[in-house]
């Protein structure tokens, strides 16, 4: 749960830290078998039911950290199996990325209806009234549901008076708005991969920490160490998500405290998309295609392409904000490395892909790189701010919040010709994104711009971010006001939206 330091959030922020100052002290990695240890202390269980067990999740984390994939539960191998082969500054996790520790899973029911003791036995008896396969019954002046006919609609939980009935769903499945959690054959959790699309909210919605991605917090360091010159480039979901003494006035100071040796906004790269697009919709709808969806969130897009391939031609190939500033850089800075800092699992998807490796090197989680301030025990209250990050402008900085993309599309649309009106549809969630293409399909979305967001809220509801969605929200739109300029077509680095292709 975002903005809540949780017993989960802090087991994996140390996970993060530990390793990150693993890979800066250098030496012999093996001794990552020793973490477990200073991560769980003592001899007594704070978590589960044994230390022992708290322990063997905690070394499968590590070892996802590090973008080491799972070891099998019926085979002995020690945690820092394959570690060596990952001290290296250059390698891309190997798939799956969204991972789930089958021994930390409570193997939850998938979903059930089920009446609890508030029920009051109510001569109305509603639950009764509206279930339509006659699965309530009343039995002793109680409901009582029978699981054999029950469909699980809810509209007995909806009808009672009490809320004496509840839906029990599993977390994870149910914030799985692509349906690709399952059950194994011990009741445990179960990704089909073939249906993920690398989200990450079946991460921040298991209570039990039984789900992680892997990462490149070890790779990006020791490309760090190796002299590399490695530029930070931060998503526009940043604002506060460091606590309010990383201002953005001590950001850059901060990273390079760290080892990078700059930092840009990718807010910088969202005007650019934003022109792009504004163009692409311009010139296609509806002349060629009856809508054009947004581009700049990967898991939308993968949903597409999975779910709707018959429409999926109608999302825009216009290159995300994350690989439209990291070519910018890359034109002017030859040999150096990308690092993509932000709110976003599925961005480490992205990234991993044969055509953006070259542009990408590293993508961090925010929630990752909070553990690498405190593994170099950065103080943000002693740094001096300094000139803030000033690269974008608002509409740019507002990609972060749900409807963002599409308000900043529309307004240089809207700049270049006002006398055109655009029609717009947002979705967020990605169970809200289907219903959305559904609509589309059926013609009802003809001559819209469709916004689509995996995360409700938008980016500053990622898988990786630390501050609640609306703090979140109200402080990103309070540094987009702080822009010099508004629309997109003002930035400075306009120019460049159709030579980075």
């Amino acid at each position: 749960m975002r903005g809540v330091y949780s017993t989960v959030a802090d087991i994996r922020r140390k996970v993060f830290k530990e390793v990150a100052r693993l890979a800066y002290e250098g030496g012999d990695y093996r001794r990552i078998d020793e973490l477990p240890y200073r991560i769980i202390p003592g001899e007594t269980a704070s978590y589960r039911e044994s230390i022992f067990l708290e322990r063997a999740i905690v070394g499968e984390r590590l070892r996802l950290a590090i973008g080491l994939p799972l070891r099998p539960i019926d085979e002995h191998a020690p945690t820092s199996k394959g570690i060596e082969e990952s001290a290296i500054s250059e390698k891309y996790y190997d798939p799956p990325l969204i991972n789930i520790i089958k021994f930390a899973c409570n193997a939850c029911p998938e979903k059930k209806v089920e009446v609890t003791n508030m029920c009051q036995g109510c001569l109305e008896h509603p639950c009764k009234e509206v279930c339509p396969k006659d699965a309530v019954s009343m039995v002793h002046g109680k409901s009582v549901i029978d699981q054999d006919k029950c469909i699980k609609c809810g509209r007995c939980v909806e009808a009672c008076a009490y809320n004496a009935i509840n839906m029990m769903e599993r977390p994870c499945a149910k914030a799985c708005g692509v349906d690709a959690i399952s059950s194994d054959s011990l009741g445990r959790a179960s990704i089909n991969h073939d249906k993920c699309v690398s989200c990450g909210m079946c991460l921040v919605n298991c209570p039990f920490g039984a789900i992680s991605d892997k990462g490149q917090i070890f790779q990006l360091i020791h490309a760090i160490k190796g002299g590399a010159n490695v530029i930070a480039i931060v998503a526009p979901a940043f604002v506060s998500q460091f606590g309010n003494d990383m201002t953005p006035e001590r950001l850059k100071p901060a990273m390079q405290q760290l080892g990078f040796s700059d930092v840009f906004e990718v807010a910088l790269g969202a005007d650019l998309c934003t022109i792009d697009e504004a163009h692409d919709f311009m010139e296609k709808v509806p002349a060629t295609q009856p809508f054009m969806g947004t581009s700049c969130c990967p898991s939308w897009l993968a949903m597409a392409k999975k779910f709707y391939p018959e429409l999926s031609g109608y999302i825009s190939m216009t290159l995300t904000p994350m690989v439209f500033t990291a070519r910018l850089i890359k034109k002017d800075h030859p040999g150096c490395k990308i690092a993509f800092i932000g709110p976003c699992t599925a961005k480490k998807l992205e990234a991993s892909r044969q055509d953006i490796r070259s542009d990408v090197d590293f993508v961090l989680t925010f929630e990752e790189l909070m553990g690498i301030f405190e593994a170099k025990e950065i103080n943000p209250a002693a740094i001096k701010e300094e000139i803030p990050l000033d690269d974008a402008t608002s509409d740019g900085r507002g990609f972060a919040v749900s409807g963002g993309v599409a308000k900043a599309v529309v307004n240089v649309i809207t700049k270049i010709d006002p006398d055109r009106d655009v029609n717009v549809a947002c979705a967020q969630g990605l169970q809200e994104c289907r219903k959305m293409l559904q609509l589309a399909k059926a013609g009802k979305y003809d001559g819209y711009l469709l916004e689509g967001m995996a995360c409700p809220g938008g980016c500053v509801a990622g898988a990786g971010t630390l501050q609640s969605v609306p703090r979140a929200a109200a402080n990103v739109n309070k540094f987009a006001a702080k822009a010099k300029e508004s629309n997109a077509l003002d930035s400075k680095y306009s120019e460049h939206y159709d030579k980075l292709d």
